[in-house]
């Protein structure tokens, strides 16, 4: 009893805190990156585009994997702690590593990384087009005009919506029901999103499974520790990813394969993938001897 203390820490709330920030600063990347591509690309080149996007985000947990390898070796209270009077290893169940020490160097870089975006122009010349004074004039004139018909337009669809919505709706709820649902049914019925969505479904079952469970069987199962789990799962499985995402931007590139195409053989590669991680339930190692288990206390 005089060894158990009740926790009473709050600076878990920090970090919660942190993360839901880094949530909302990392999201529109994703689709307001694609669209950003989408809209200043060539149709043919769009895809190679997007494979290099999608290879980046690979190597980002790849390097983050690396990272954590290194932290994972050092002792969580690294600065406070000689080294020296530190008598358990890597290797033992109660070593914990550094884990703040990764979520400060991330941090620091996500800063940086985030300072170019302040820098970006609001508007690009398409690929392949030419930025002639004259033409140039001309499109901006047009684009003012199509600007100010599409506000005045927005405007008055605005106004009208807000009407709408006093006239006929008493409380939030019936809007929802009124504006979201129909909206949510329009996206079940189309094809190429629901088999995107099945796409990613298989993925990330599939993967989340191994970084949720492999590291631990690889502690308990081969006496590896948390440092040298961290790194083999990133060595052995990201860099495959990562040549994937490549290539197959480079395919759609090189075969103009429509969105129909690809989205089709996503889904087959992808129910391929997943069929072959059910070959680890036939992957079976010897047990490990466990006192009191396998073994006898003697």
């Amino acid at each position: 009893t005089e060894c158990e203390k009740e926790p009473g820490s709050l600076l878990w709330i920090f970090v919660m805190v942190g993360n839901i920030v880094r949530g909302m600063g990392e999201t529109p990347i994703m689709p307001l990156g694609i669209s950003y591509l989408e809209d200043f690309a060539k149709a043919e080149n769009s895809p190679f585009y997007l494979g290099c996007l999608h290879t980046a985000t690979v190597i980002g947990p790849f390097l983050g994997f690396l990272l954590a390898s290194f932290c994972a070796e050092l002792f969580v209270d690294l600065g406070s702690v000689d080294a020296e009077d530190i008598t358990i290893t890597a290797t033992d169940a109660r070593w914990v590593g550094a884990w703040w020490l990764g979520i400060l160097i991330c941090a620091s870089v996500n800063l940086l990384a985030g300072i170019p975006f302040w820098f970006l122009p609001k508007s690009l010349v398409k690929e392949g087009e030419t930025n002639e004074p004259e033409d140039m004039s001309k499109k901006s004139v047009v684009l003012l005009q199509e600007n100010d018909k599409n506000e005045a337009k927005q405007t008055i669809h605005t106004e009208k919506r807000v009407i709408f919505f006093i006239k006929h709706h008493t409380n939030l709820f019936s809007y929802f029901i009124a504006d979201f649902i129909p909206f949510l049914k329009a996206l079940f019925r189309n094809p190429v999103y629901m088999l995107f969505i099945c796409i990613t479904v298989l993925q990330f079952s599939a993967f989340n499974g191994m970084i949720s469970f492999m590291p631990k069987y690889l502690e308990q199962q081969f006496g590896k520790s948390a440092s040298d789990a961290i790194f083999l799962i990133g060595v052995y499985n990201l860099p495959v990813i990562c040549v994937g995402y490549f290539f197959g931007g480079l395919f759609m590139k090189k075969f103009k394969i429509n969105i129909y195409q690809a989205v089709n053989i996503a889904f087959w590669v992808s129910l391929l993938e997943y069929l072959l991680y059910f070959a680890a339930y036939w992957t079976v190692c010897d047990t490990s001897p466990v006192a009191g288990l396998t073994v006898s206390y003697e």
